[in-house]
C-alpha cells in the first residue's frame, strides 16, 4: 500500500501518477515506456499514466502522488492508503485499429470508445488516434452513433416545455456575437432558450467569453434552470455543467492539434444541445474563403449530415448557410464585442448594422419554430422586439439573474493600423484578423483585441486608420505588431494585399 499525496500539477485532462524510483511496494525497474496503471482505494478505480521520479521532495518511496486531475477523480484525502496495478490496454483500442484499416464501426464500438475516454483510460495520444482515424471518413450512421455516445446518460429536462430553442454558429468569423442578441430577442418573445456557449475555440473570444464581460456564465444546472424559468433565457459556459463531459475531453484535444472535421463538428454540436434538452435548433454555417467552412458544397454536405442526425434523434434543425467572407461587427475580442452587442440592443445609431441584421435574421428563424407564427413573420417580430426596447430589458434581466460581472478594462497598449494608399476595402482576411487578435492576447484577456474601423466596401484615404490593436501586456503587443507588419489582413483596391 502507498500513501496518497496531491501533486499540484495540471496536465490538461491527463491523469498522472508519480512514484519514487525506490518505491517500497512495487518493483519498477523493468518499466521502460509509458505505462498506464489502475489506482485502487476509492469508490472506483482511477486510471493514470505512471511517472517515475527520484526526488523525495516530490514523493517518498512510500507515497504515490496524483496530479490535479487524478486527485479530483480519486476523491480521497491525502494520506489515504492506495494500491496500484498495471492496467491492460482498453479493449476499444481494437476498434480504432479497425477504423484505421477502413472499417465502419458499430454503435456499440463508438459507445465503448466514448466510455473509455470518459473513464480516462485513453491518453491524449489515444484520443488523437481516434480523431485521425475517424476523421478520414465516417458514414452518417456512424456520426449518429458517435453523437448518441457523446450525449451520455445525463441530460437536462425542461418540464412542461414543448419547445426549447437554441442557436449555434460554427465559428471562425471575427466578432459575430449574434448569440447574445438572439437570446435577448427570443427570451423577450417567450420561448425558453438555455443558450450553452463555449470559451474561445477558433476565434479571439467565444460567446461565453463575451457574455462573461456582462455577467457570470459559470452556472450550475440548478442555477441555469432557475434563470431560464424566471427569465426565459440564459447564456452559460457549458463546461460548468455536468453534460456531454466526454465531448469536452475530445474537443480539447482536437483544438490542441488544430484538427477540424465535419463529422466531429456535427456530432459535437448536436451532443451538447441534446444533452442540454434542446428540442429546436438553428445552426448558422458561415461560408467564405477564410472561414471555417470554405466552400458552399462543403456547407451543404454538413447541413445534410446535421439534418439527418437531428431527424434520427428527434431534434428539429434549421441549418442556415450565411456569408462568412468578412468579420461581423466592429469588435474582435470580448470587451469590444460586448460593446457592439450592447449598442445593438440599445438601438444606438452607431451600432454595427451587419451584426444587427444577421441577429434579426437568425432570431426570426428561431421565433418561427413557434407554430403561432407564419413563415416569414419571424424577422418582423424580432425587429419589433429589438426596436421597442424589450430585448434590452430581457438581457438586463438575464444579466441580473446570472450575476453582473466586474467590468474588465480595454487594453491600454494600442496601435492604429493605417492604410498607406487610398482606395476601397475589397476584402478582409478572417483568418489573419483572428491570428492578429490572438497574438494581441484576445484569447487570454477580455480587454485585448482589434477594433475594426473600416469594413468591406468602405472608402479609405491614405493614412486613415483601418483598425486599432488593443493589448493588455507588452509581450502580446509586440507579437501582434510583428505579425501585422507582415500583412494587415486588408486588401484595398490598387494593391492585392496590404
Amino acid at each position: 500500500m502507498l500513501n496518497l499525496k496531491h501533486i499540484a500539477i495540471s496536465s490538461f485532462n491527463e491523469n498522472l501518477a508519480y512514484i519514487h524510483k525506490d518505491c517500497d511496494a512495487y518493483k519498477i525497474d523493468d518499466i521502460r515506456s509509458l505505462t498506464k496503471i489502475e489506482i485502487h482505494g476509492g469508490v472506483k478505480p482511477v486510471f493514470a499514466f505512471l511517472q517515475v521520479v527520484d526526488d523525495e521532495e516530490i514523493v517518498k518511496p512510500n507515497e504515490i502522488g496524483l496530479n490535479n486531475e487524478a486527485f479530483e477523480c480519486i476523491n480521497l484525502p491525502e494520506g489515504a492508503n492506495i494500491s496500484i496495478t498495471i492496467s491492460s490496454p482498453p479493449p476499444s483500442l481494437a476498434s480504432i485499429k479497425r477504423k484505421i484499416a477502413g472499417n465502419i464501426l458499430s454503435s456499440g464500438e463508438y459507445s465503448a470508445i466514448v466510455n473509455d475516454i470518459s473513464s480516462k483510460r485513453y491518453s491524449n495520444m489515444d484520443i488523437v488516434s481516434f480523431l485521425v482515424a475517424s476523421g478520414s471518413f465516417m458514414t452518417p450512421p456512424e456520426v449518429l452513433s458517435f453523437t448518441e455516445a457523446l450525449v451520455g446518460d445525463h441530460t437536462l429536462s425542461w418540464d412542461n416545455e414543448n419547445i426549447v430553442v437554441d442557436h449555434h454558429c460554427l465559428g471562425g468569423i471575427p466578432g459575430n456575437k449574434t448569440d447574445i442578441i438572439i437570446t435577448a430577442i427570443v427570451s423577450a418573445y417567450g420561448l425558453p432558450m438555455p443558450k450553452t456557449a463555449s470559451r474561445s475555440l477558433t476565434s479571439c473570444a467565444g460567446v461565453a467569453d463575451t457574455m462573461a464581460v456582462l455577467a457570470n456564465v459559470d452556472l450550475s444546472e440548478e442555477e441555469l434552470k432557475r434563470v431560464v424559468q424566471e427569465n426565459r433565457g440564459a447564456i452559460v459556459n457549458y463546461e460548468s455543467l455536468s453534460i456531454a463531459k466526454t465531448n469536452q475531453l475530445v474537443s480539447a484535444v482536437e483544438r490542441n492539434i488544430g484538427l477540424t472535421q465535419l463529422h466531429h463538428i456535427a456530432a459535437s454540436i448536436l451532443a451538447i444541445k441534446l444533452a442540454a434538452g434542446v428540442t429546436h435548433l438553428v445552426i448558422d454555417i458561415p461560408v467564405g474563403p477564410n472561414s471555417r467552412i470554405k466552400r458552399t458544397g462543403e456547407a451543404m454536405r454538413l447541413r445534410k449530415l446535421i439534418e439527418y442526425v437531428g431527424d434520427m434523434l428527434s431534434i428539429e434543425i434549421d441549418a442556415v448557410i450565411t456569408d462568412g467572407s468578412e468579420p461581423i461587427g466592429n469588435g474582435v475580442g470580448a470587451v469590444l464585442e460586448a460593446r457592439d452587442v450592447m449598442k445593438v440592443l440599445r438601438n444606438k445609431e452607431d451600432a454595427p448594422q451587419d451584426l444587427k441584421e444577421k441577429s434579426l435574421f437568425l432570431a426570426g428563424r428561431i421565433l418561427e419554430f413557434d407554430p403561432k407564427l407564419r413563415g416569414g413573420q419571424g424577422y418582423h417580430v424580432a425587429k419589433e422586439i429589438l426596436t421597442s426596447g424589450r430585448a434590452l430589458e430581457a438581457i438586463n434581466k438575464i444579466i441580473h439573474a446570472q450575476g453582473k460581472a466586474p467590468q474588465p478594462q480595454l487594453g491600454h497598449l494600442t496601435r492604429d493600423i493605417v492604410s498607406n494608399i487610398s482606395g476601397v476595402v475589397e476584402s478582409i482576411d478572417n483568418e489573419r484578423i483572428n491570428k492578429i487578435g490572438v497574438m494581441a492576447g484576445a484569447s487570454q484577456y477580455a480587454g485585448a483585441g482589434l477594433d475594426l474601423l473600416k469594413k468591406v466596401g468602405d472608402r479609405v484615404e491614405q493614412g486613415e486608420t483601418l483598425y486599432r490593436i488593443h493589448s493588455v501586456n507588452s509581450t502580446d503587443f509586440a507579437f501582434a505588431n510583428s505579425m501585422v507588419d507582415g500583412y494587415t489582413g486588408y486588401e484595398i483596391s490598387g494593391r492585392s494585399k496590404y
